[in-house]
């Protein structure tokens, strides 16, 4: 289907808010987050302070300025996949398409530690996970027709959620990230019956 194109206007818009979203980032990473005032990020990013408002609800969403689709995206590929592909082999395919570019981001290590070192930013990281968990998990129920407190569905979602987190810290993140996926496929076993299973 072809998306309606974007006007100047919403272009401009979009520039402007990742012109903020970029300079707040290096700011953080330069100085630390709680050396930054949103007047800071606004000089840099020459605008006015309103401006930085209008397109940011604080300066925690500044960090994190692409949750904004996250729900959309993790929906969309649930409800779009091909008709003939499975849920989590859909999404699957959305870790590896999405995540595994973040990951490779030259930044991403030091993103890693912004959050992970700034209270404030790891607990609105906690709770933005748990919104996205019970999105995920109603387009998940909504797709084989049962509540959205399906404790299936539930689980599943939060086991995807959390692929990114466990695959991290892995050498080759691509096949950490298959290997929790075919855990979620096929059932855990014992390390040395599953090595054995994907060598037959």
């Amino acid at each position: 289907m072809t998306e309606p194109p974007v006007s100047r206007r919403e272009r401009k818009k979009a520039a402007t808010r990742q012109a903020i979203a970029d300079a707040a980032l290096q700011l953080f990473l330069e100085r630390g987050y709680d050396h930054v005032s949103i007047r800071d990020i606004a000089e840099t990013a020459d605008v006015s302070t309103a401006t930085v408002f209008k397109h940011f609800t604080g300066k925690e969403a500044l960090v994190f300025d692409q949750e904004e689709s996250t729900d959309a995206h993790l929906i969309a590929a649930v409800q779009q996949r091909a008709t003939d592909q499975s849920v989590l082999d859909a999404l699957r395919q959305h870790v590896l398409d999405t995540w595994l570019p973040i990951a490779a981001h030259p930044q991403w290590q030091e993103f890693n530690h912004l959050v992970n070192s700034t209270p404030a930013l790891r607990a609105y990281a906690e709770r933005m996970w748990a919104r996205h968990t019970d999105t995920l998990g109603a387009a998940i129920a909504d797709e084989f027709g049962v509540d959205h407190d399906n404790l299936a569905c539930a689980a599943l979602a939060r086991f995807v959620l959390e692929v990114p987190v466990l695959a991290q810290g892995q050498k080759d993140r691509r096949a950490a990230v298959e290997e929790v996926f075919d855990i979620l496929a096929n059932g855990w076993q014992p390390p040395g019956k599953a090595a054995a299973a994907r060598s037959m």
